[in-house]
């Protein structure tokens, strides 16, 4: 959804609790509803836009291979800083770099719970399963300012709509009482994004986000009040988090922290997340950039050859520690593109791709 289909609703400053310096009149900024712009010194660099939206659920487009037809995106931008992040173009859309604007310009739809509730309560609405966390993290760190997640759990479970949530943000700990009270109303399922043990470079390349450690003792939690835990071991960084004695020591600990289930795949390289990225390995790890511009050549994804011997060892890997490949973000199509391209020539080790995956993935569990 784009902002500049939103009716403009002029502010008075007095929008949303909590304190905070205007950072820019509304007069002075593109984004139509947008009630006012604040810092605060407890995120520095970071401006929040707070905006009246004027829809919540978002229609998944028919041609996607997700399994999902409706997501709820609170947040534009994210405060992660998620170098690879696929979601960084969508804030050209709202006349933002993808780069460091993504990371520090956040627009909050201060409305989205009321909204939401409002939506759900149609007449024609048919409460398919709606996804949080498929563009950017419900619960980065701009969610303990703003508290919009209880509203839109309950909007949802009082509603009789099953939801999904995926998120890097131990954050969702705060909410685990409300989720185990939805569940005994609609099917609800956790997933947790962790794709790295190593917390130097998980602080280099998501530098926002919780520890690798953090994560892990969010799955124990999550586990121990009875959740099916599905992780997403995703992206595996080439040549960085990707070797067989990474891949083991990953699925180790995920199986210790009692996760159910896990996801894995390589890095997608796309448009705004691509410069993003490769600014950083050519800073960083200068001699992995030309094995990247080779990886790469043929679009966002990796050589099909490297998605496939990857997708083989860390499939191999989770099985040895009896983790499931399941999940509700399992994508339905091959991971790529879907017409058949020329495989690109990879640098000396470069390993290969994802594992087959089953035409059609089995009903997802309550989360409890």
């Amino acid at each position: 959804m784009r902002w500049e289909a939103q009716a403009l609703q002029a502010g008075d400053g007095t929008g949303q609790d909590g304190g905070g310096t205007p950072a820019a009149p509304a007069a002075l900024l593109p984004l139509s509803g947008l009630q006012r712009s604040i810092t605060t010194p407890d995120f520095s660099g970071i401006t929040f836009h707070e905006v009246v939206s004027k829809s919540a659920l978002n229609r998944v487009p028919d041609s996607s291979p997700m399994p999902f037809r409706w997501t709820v995106n609170p947040y534009r931008g994210c405060t992660h800083a998620c170098r690879y992040c696929y979601a960084r173009s969508t804030h050209e859309y709202l006349d933002f770099n993808p780069g460091s604007d993504f990371d520090q310009q956040i627009v909050v739809k201060v409305n989205t719970p009321e909204l939401l509730r409002h939506e759900l309560g149609r007449p024609g609405w048919s409460r398919e399963l709606v996804a949080l966390g498929t563009n950017t993290d419900p619960y980065q760190r701009a969610e303990g300012r703003y508290r919009l997640m209880p509203g839109i759990i309950t909007a949802l479970a009082d509603t009789g709509t099953p939801f999904s949530i995926l998120t890097k943000g131990t954050l969702l700990g705060r909410d685990l009482d409300l989720l185990s009270a939805a569940s005994r109303q609609v099917p609800v399922q956790v997933s947790v994004s962790l794709a790295m043990l190593d917390a130097a470079l998980a602080q280099q390349v998501e530098p926002g986000t919780p520890s690798p450690a953090a994560r892990l003792r969010l799955i124990e939690r999550l586990a121990s009040a009875g959740a099916e835990v599905t992780v997403m071991a995703m992206p595996l960084l080439p040549w960085l988090t990707d070797s067989d004695r990474q891949l083991e020591g990953l699925m180790a600990a995920l199986s210790g922290a009692g996760a159910r289930s896990v996801l894995a795949g390589a890095l997608h390289l796309r448009p705004g997340a691509r410069q993003w990225y490769l600014d950083w390995i050519a800073g960083e790890h200068p001699a992995l950039l030309e094995g990247y511009r080779t990886l790469y050549a043929k679009g966002s994804y990796a050589a099909p050859s490297y998605r496939k011997a990857l997708g083989r060892r860390a499939t191999a890997a989770a099985r040895r520690h009896g983790l499931d490949r399941s999940g509700a973000h399992r994508i339905t199509a091959a991971d790529g593109d879907r017409s058949p391209r020329p495989t690109a020539p990879g640098p000396a080790a470069a390993p290969a791709v994802a594992s087959p995956r089953v035409s059609q993935p089995p009903p997802q569990p309550a989360l409890f």
